[in-house]
Parts: structure tokens; sequence; C-alpha cells
């Protein structure tokens, strides 16, 4: 039995969900969002919930049922409330800035690394006198944000020594003693 696949999912105000054959679509005030699913579950819209079923006990279909229930879920969320991921930058003369859509990094490097961010993504970056440059993500997609925050980080992931790098805002880097506190 998939707790998580039977949860079900309460539909907010303002947020529209139609299901056409085997794709979902999600409408908010943030943005639309389509997810294709198996025929194998279904569907069903009740008084603002909406709750998948497995058509059969096939173990594969039992994963999925879980995979989808948390997707849509994640859209519904994504297309009423939007989410947010904030990185910080942790070491001397690590600086971001925002050109439109285009992220210019500077993190030690003999080069700026310069990137082309997608169009359903908002970026700011922020910089305090004595403070870590913070770079801030927001978007109504999750896999998209995720994915865009996770490449940023793999420029300079933080290392164990010093603990300079790319890291999330509250993340915690499990740090190494030098060599000269080995002996």
């Amino acid at each position: 039995m998939s707790r998580i696949g039977n949860a079900p999912i309460s539909i907010p105000d303002g947020v529209t969900v139609d299901v056409n054959d085997a794709v979902v679509t999600v409408k908010g005030a943030k943005g639309e969002l389509t997810q294709e699913i198996s025929p194998a579950i279904k569907c069903k819209i009740e008084e603002g919930i909406l709750t998948l079923e497995r058509t059969n006990e096939e173990k594969q279909t039992k994963a999925l049922h879980g995979l989808y229930r948390s997707l849509i879920n994640n859209m519904v969320e994504g297309v009423s409330q939007g989410y947010t991921i904030k990185q910080e930058l942790v070491g001397v003369g690590y600086r971001a800035k925002v050109q439109g859509q285009k992220l210019e990094v500077a993190l030690g490097f003999s080069h700026p690394i310069i990137f082309e961010l997608p169009t359903e993504i908002k970026v700011s970056a922020e910089q305090a006198k004595g403070q870590n440059p913070i770079i801030t993500l927001e978007s109504h997609d999750k896999q998209l944000i995720g994915q865009v925050a996770a490449k940023i980080r793999s420029f300079r992931k933080p290392e164990p020594y010093k603990g300079k790098g790319v890291r999330f805002v509250g993340e915690h880097i499990r740090r190494k003693a030098g060599k000269a506190a080995g002996k």
C-alpha cells in the first residue's frame, strides 16, 4: 500500500486542475505546468480534492502511484505559492551579478562563469558589505529550480577543508582537519 499515493491533494482557491487522457495540467497565479502520467494511474477530482488511484497492483504501478502524486502535489504548490532557493558564495573575491536572464559569477577561476537561466526562473543577487554574496532563485517549477540550483552549485562545490564554494543557505558542510592536526 502506497501511503504517499493514497494521500489526497487539496486544490487551493485560484488553482485549476485539468485531466485529459494521460496529461494533467495545473494553472495558477504563478504559471502553468503540465505532467504526462502513466495510463495505469487514474485521477479523480471531487469537491476541490484530487485523488490518484491505481488500475492494477503491479510493483511498477505501485511505484508510479506515489511518484505521480508527489509530482502533481509539487505542481499545485508551485503554481499557488512558488519555490525559492537561496545559495551563498563562500570565499574571498567570490561575486555574483545578474544581467537579465544571465547570471555572472566569479568563483576564483581565471574567468567569470556566465550562466544563461531559463525564462521560468527569476534570479537576484545581493551582496552586503562583510557578508557572503547570496543568489536567490524563484520559480513555480520545483524540478527546474532544483536542477538550476544544482548546476550553479556544481561550478564550485564546497570543499571540506576551508568550506569555500557555492552552498545552500543553512547547509552544514562537514569540515576536515588539515594535515597539521594529523600529527
